[in-house]
Parts: C-alpha cells; sequence; structure tokens
C-alpha cells in the first residue's frame, strides 16, 4: 500500500477543482544510486573483457567497449527512472516470470524504466533491460508488460547481442572479407563506395536485433509466459498494439491553433506556413507498404501475431493482473507527464512541446501543461537569443512523423519576438487561475521580463 500511496501522490488529476497536491511533480532523481548503478556494471563489463576470445580480441574489444559506453551513457544522462517505488513495482513483475521459469535463476536480470517516450524495450548488455515510459503508458495491462518482459529477457538469455557481435567480427576477418579489403586500399577511386557495397548486410549495430532474433524472442518469450499466472494472450495483444504505435493521429495544427492563439498575441498563419523545398516542394509517393512496415519502430507485427497464435490457442485463461492492477494504472499516469519533464531535461525543446500539447488535448487547462508551454517558449527565447537554439529542437524532415513536422515547421516559423509574445500571454491568460502555482509564477515573471527585451 506504501508504493501505491507514494505514486498515486504523483497523479495528475483534472485542473477543475485541483490542489497543489494534484498538480504532477517530477520525481527526483537519485544521481548517487546511478553513479553506484555505473560502477556495478563497470566492474562486470571489465570481467566480460578479461573473458573475451583470444582471436581477433582488439575488434571484440572495440564492439563491447561501444556497448559499454552506450549503457554508460544511459545513466549519465540521467535516463533510468529512480523512483523507489516504480522500480520495486518492475521488480515485482520480474519475480512473477523468474520464479514461474527455474531455467532463469542463474540469470542477473536487471529492468529499468527509462524516461524515454520512444514506444520501446530493449535489452541493452550486462543483463540490463530498459522499459520505455513512452512504451508503457501504452499498455492495457501487465500481461503485456510480462510478455514484453518475457521478450527483452529471451534476447538476453540466447545472447542475441552476442552471437551478432561474434558473426560480424568473424566474417570482417575471413580471408574473402579481407581480400577484397585489400583490393579496395589498391584502387585508384571509389574506395568509399566499395566500402559501402562490400560492408552492407554485414555492419554490427548493437541497438537493432535481427528480423530472426525477433522471432526467436517472440517463441521464448511465450514460452516464459506460458509458465506464468499471467493470461497468455498478452502476447498476441502487444504485438496488436505496437503494430498500430507509430500512427500519427494528433490533428498538431489544430492543437497550435486553438491552444496559442490569444487576445493579447493573436494566432499568425505565417507560423505553420511550410517553407518550399525539403518539405513544402517534395512529390507526394505511391504508398510503399512493404517500405512502410520496414521503417516502423516495431516491423513484421502482423506477421509474428500469425507465427505466435497456434502457440496460445489452447492455453488456460489466466489473469491480466498478478502485481498491483491500481500501481500499473498510475504508473502509465504518471509517465504520460515524466515523458514531457525528460524531453525538456535532456535539452529537447520540440518533443517536449509535442507531448505537452497532445497531453493538454486530454488534460485541458492543466497547470503543469499550461506552465511547461510556457517553460518552452521561454526556453527558446534564451537559445534564440544566444543564438543556440539549433541544440534544442530538431528540424523538420521526410522521415519526422507528419503531424510532428508540422510543430517542428512551426518552431522555424517563429521570430525572436514570438516566442516572447507567445510565452507571454498564453500564461497571463491563466493567471487568474493558477496565481498560486510557484512554478506558473516563476514562468510568468520569466515572461514578463523577455516581451520588454
Amino acid at each position: 500500500m506504501k508504493i501505491l500511496q507514494a505514486l498515486t501522490a504523483l497523479c495528475l488529476l483534472p485542473f477543475v477543482g485541483y490542489a497543489q497536491s494534484q498538480i504532477f511533480t517530477p520525481a527526483a532523481q537519485n544521481e548517487a544510486g546511478l553513479k553506484s548503478l555505473v560502477s556495478k556494471y563497470e566492474l562486470q563489463y571489465n570481467e566480460e573483457l578479461n573473458s573475451l576470445p583470444a582471436k581477433y580480441k582488439a575488434d571484440y574489444k572495440d564492439i563491447y567497449k561501444s556497448r559499454w559506453e552506450n549503457i554508460k551513457s544511459v545513466f549519465d544522462r540521467k535516463e533510468v527512472y529512480t523512483s523507489k517505488a516504480a522500480q520495486q513495482y518492475l521488480d515485482a513483475v520480474v519475480s512473477e516470470i523468474v520464479k514461474s521459469n527455474p531455467v532463469l535463476k542463474d540469470y542477473q536480470i536487471n529492468c529499468y524504466f527509462s524516461r524515454s517516450g520512444v514506444p520501446n524495450a530493449s535489452y541493452i548488455g550486462e543483463g540490463i533491460i530498459l522499459f520505455n515510459m513512452g512504451l508503457f503508458q501504452r499498455l492495457d495491462n501487465e500481461s503485456e508488460l510480462a510478455f514484453i518482459l518475457c521478450h527483452e529477457i529471451s534476447h538476453y538469455i540466447l545472447k542475441h547481442t552476442e552471437n551478432s557481435i561474434t558473426r560480424y567480427v568473424t566474417t570482417m576477418n575471413s580471408d574473402e572479407v579481407q581480400d577484397e579489403l585489400r583490393k579496395i586500399k589498391k584502387a585508384d577511386y571509389g574506395k568509399r563506395e566499395a566500402i559501402e557495397k562490400l560492408t552492407k548486410g554485414i555492419t554490427f549495430n548493437s541497438r537493432r536485433h535481427s528480423r530472426d532474433h525477433e522471432a526467436q524472442a517472440d517463441s521464448m518469450g511465450v514460452a516464459l509466459l506460458l509458465n506464468t499466472r499471467f493470461n497468455a494472450n498478452g502476447a498476441t495483444k502487444t504485438l496488436a498494439i505496437l503494430d498500430d504505435i507509430d500512427k500519427d493521429s494528433v490533428d498538431m495544427e489544430a492543437c497550435i491553433r486553438k491552444e496559442l492563439n490569444t487576445s493579447g498575441y493573436p494566432f499568425q498563419n505565417r507560423w505553420i506556413t511550410k517553407n518550399t523545398g525539403l518539405l513544402g516542394g517534395q512529390a507526394k509517393l505511391k504508398k510503399d507498404l512493404p517500405l512502410e512496415d520496414s521503417l516502423k519502430t516495431h516491423p513484421d507485427c502482423k506477421a509474428r501475431i500469425v507465427l505466435l497464435e497456434p502457440m496460445i490457442a489452447n492455453a488456460a485463461a489466466k489473469q491480466d493482473y498478478l502485481v498491483n492492477k491500481a500501481m500499473f494504472d498510475s504508473l502509465r499516469q504518471v509517465f504520460k507527464y515524466e515523458i514531457v519533464e525528460y524531453a525538456f531535461a535532456s535539452d529537447n525543446y520540440t518533443y517536449s512541446l509535442h507531448y505537452t500539447l497532445t497531453l493538454l488535448q486530454q488534460y485541458p487547462q492543466d497547470p503543469y501543461l499550461v506552465t511547461q508551454v510556457g517553460r518552452i517558449m521561454n526556453g527558446c527565447f534564451a537559445a534564440q537569443k544566444t543564438h543556440t537554439l539549433g541544440k534544442f529542437i530538431e528540424l523538420p524532415a521526410p522521415y519526422q512523423p507528419a503531424n510532428y513536422n508540422v510543430l517542428l515547421q512551426f518552431i522555424q516559423n517563429l521570430y525572436l519576438e514570438d516566442f516572447a509574445g507567445i510565452g507571454y500571454n498564453y500564461l497571463k491568460a491563466h493567471a487568474t487561475q493558477l496565481n498560486n502555482y510557484p512554478s506558473f509564477q516563476k514562468e510568468l515573471n520569466l515572461s514578463a521580463k523577455y516581451i520588454l527585451q
């Protein structure tokens, strides 16, 4: 109950009749705890280096070093969520999986919530699984959470990353590849193109599993899930969610027009006008469904569902919740806001604004979200004034989701005085309701200073 009470205190309620205690407050990060975890995993990494094969050891060490640097960066940039209540909940779900699968008892499985809004989960090495908040808040129940954990645990115990590293090092050091590299080195022209052609298909990427690996992890993940008391249908339901998870359903232009149009600084059409060229001038291409699927965060979901359905067809009816439904629901709510906060703390103002405006459609007049709009505008003004805005925003590009591009183009179109004018007048319009909210007053006072500059 104490865990639930701790999280419930963080949950945000709609604005009407709000009390200070009901406004979202980001969880404090345990920096000492993060440093301690880095030290722990660095010891594991060093032990791993000592056990690498002697043959081609230098090549192995380079790749394992790169993987370690990625792991360390996750902790250094405070991506790992250190809320004790949330960690205890996640550990309880993992424990439910492990105790039902004796094969897992000798593995050191360490799962953490990532504050990233990207809807994904991943095994990153050293027994570490990251479960992104952006994925968790899209799930419907614990059985889906359990399947994703089983899937990532399967990547770990099947050594998919390590086997890929071995295959890559062996292939790159084979006589055939080395002969080709020597020929390319002697060539007078086209070396770069020849290298790209040679290495295409054998380049190692520690952050992305092959489709064969995904199928294997699905199959073993279901086998692990079937041994638990969780509902096996969580597997196919999860994949159905993942199949649609990249769909861009928010009308961002309507959001911007609705939220940022104030009497003191009326909406201007030039704010959302596309520049001709990269975005405005591109031809409309026919839909390439195979390519479209390959670019998804989670490709092949429909095919993966078909493969798993026979495995769960005769599974006994079990439970969607085993650990704590109230905690699951509380985390889903809290994570919506932690994503907004982490994007801003990570100096990605456009990502934070996108999440903020999207959530405002669900929670109109929300004190934290209203304040966050002003905070982002103030941040953009300060960065633009010092000519550093490019460090805090993303640029419009064809590979970005369409509605996110609308927001990115909006930011590109604003002048220095627009950031000040939009921020100040937006906050001023909410001043009567939020006068007693200190964070709001701080941003309003700052924007009042900026409007005079």
